[in-house]
C-alpha cells in the first residue's frame, strides 16, 4: 500500500456476528469505516462510535452510490446476507433475493463508481458434501442447500465482473465461526442463533433448558457432524490480510478460511461443559435437511497467499471466549 494512503471502507453487514469484530479490526488499525446494514438481525451498538453507521439496504444501488461517492469508499467488505442452512431449504427464494440479487446490486455499484477492491464472505456450504477431506479450493462445489447456490452465484458474477473490469476481489470460505471478541466488546448476540458452540454456551449458562444434537447416525467416529471452527477473530484478520493483499494489487482470488482440523458436535458439546464447569441437558434428535456430515478445511492457500497465521487455534480458547461473551450479553441485557 501507498505511504500516506489511507483506505476507506464500506462494510455491509457491520452490525452482525462477524461484521461488527470486522468493523472493530479495522477501525483500530485506523482505516475510514462506513457500515451500511439494515438491523434487521444486527445491533448499532456492535459498531464502535468511530465508524460511521447508515440504516438502509445493501440492494440500494443509489445508496450505495451515495455512501461511495460521499465517503470516497476505495474498498467494499460484504458480510451481508442471510446465513441459516435450514431456514434457506424453507425459504429459499427469499435466500437467493436477500444474497444473490442484492449482492449482484452491490457489485454493479461498486463497478460503476470506481471501487475497485472487493472482500466477499463466501461460505464452505458451497461445497455441499464433500467425500474427501481436507476440502480445497479446487474441491467440486456441489451446494446442497439454497444458501450454499446462492453464495456460490455471487461467487461467479465476482469471478465474470472481475473478468470484464478493473474489479479484483477476494471472496473468502467460512467454515464454522465461533468465539468472541478477547477485548469483550462484540459477539454473537442474534436471539435464536443456531450457531453450535453459541447455542451450547448459552445452555450452559441456562439460557436454554436443552440442546439438540441433530442426527447421531452419520459415518463419522462418533456419529455426529464433524466441523472445522475458527475463531471470529482470525477470521477477521484474515479479510484485513485480503484487504492488504488487494491494495498492493494482488489478484482475484478465493481461499478457504478454516485451521485444517474438525472437531464433532459431541467433542464440542464436552468442550462447552469442561470449560464451563457446567452439566446441561443433550437430546438426540433427526438429521436437519442441508447438513453435510464432514467439512473440514484445507487452509494452504490463505496462509501461503495472505501470509495468514492464526492466534486463537484452540477450541477451549474459543469457548471461552463465546463463554465470556454470554456473560457480557446477559449483563447488558440487564440493564
Amino acid at each position: 500500500m501507498q505511504k500516506g494512503f489511507r483506505m476507506s471502507v464500506l462494510v455491509t453487514g457491520g452490525c452482525g456476528y462477524i461484521g461488527s469484530h470486522m468493523v472493530h479490526r479495522l477501525c483500530d488499525e485506523g482505516k475510514t469505516v462506513i457500515v451500511l446494514d439494515n438491523l434487521s438481525t444486527g445491533f448499532d451498538w456492535a459498531v464502535p462510535e468511530s465508524a460511521r453507521l447508515i440504516q438502509g439496504d445493501v440492494g440500494d444501488e443509489a445508496l450505495v452510490a451515495e455512501l461511495i461517492k460521499a465517503h470516497a469508499v476505495n474498498a467494499v467488505v460484504h458480510f451481508a446476507g442471510s446465513i441459516v442452512v435450514p431456514e434457506s431449504v424453507a425459504d429459499p427464494l427469499g435466500y437467493y433475493e436477500n444474497n444473490t440479487v442484492k449482492s449482484r446490486a452491490l457489485i454493479a455499484s461498486s463497478v460503476k463508481n470506481g471501487v475497485k477492491n472487493f472482500i466477499f464472505s463466501s461460505t464452505a456450504a458451497v461445497y455441499g458434501a464433500p467425500e474427501t477431506m481436507p476440502v480445497t479450493e479446487a474441491t467440486p462445489q456441489l451446494p446442497v442447500s439454497p444458501y450454499g447456490s446462492s453464495k456460490l452465484m455471487t461467487e461467479i458474477m465476482l469471478r465474470d465482473t472481475a473478468f470484464a473490469h478493473d474489479f479484483r476481489f477476494v471472496a473468502l470460505r467460512y467454515f464454522n465461526v465461533a468465539g468472541a471478541d478477547p477485548h469483550g466488546r462484540t459477539g454473537q448476540s442474534t436471539k435464536g442463533a443456531t450457531h453450535l458452540i453459541k447455542v451450547a454456551c448459552e445452555a450452559a449458562q441456562g439460557k436454554r433448558r436443552h440442546l439438540d444434537v441433530f442426527g447421531t447416525d452419520y459415518d463419522t467416529p462418533d456419529g455426529t457432524c464433524i466441523r472445522d471452527y475458527i475463531h471470529v477473530s482470525d477470521l477477521v484478520k484474515a479479510h484485513s490480510d485480503a484487504l492488504e493483499y488487494l491494495s498492493d494489487g494482488g489478484a482475484a482470488t478465493i481461499m478457504n478460511c478454516g485451521y485444517s482440523r474438525g472437531f464433532s458436535v459431541l467433542e464440542v458439546i464436552d468442550a462447552v461443559k469442561r470449560v464451563s464447569g457446567e452439566d446441561f441437558e443433550v437430546r438426540l434428535t433427526d438429521r436437519r435437511p442441508g447438513d453435510p456430515p464432514q467439512i473440514v478445511a484445507a487452509s494452504d492457500l490463505l496462509r501461503s497467499t495472505l501470509n495468514w497465521e492464526p492466534e486463537h487455534d484452540d477450541l477451549d480458547l474459543i469457548v471461552q471466549h463465546a463463554l465470556d461473551w454470554e456473560a457480557t450479553l446477559a449483563k447488558r441485557n440487564r440493564s
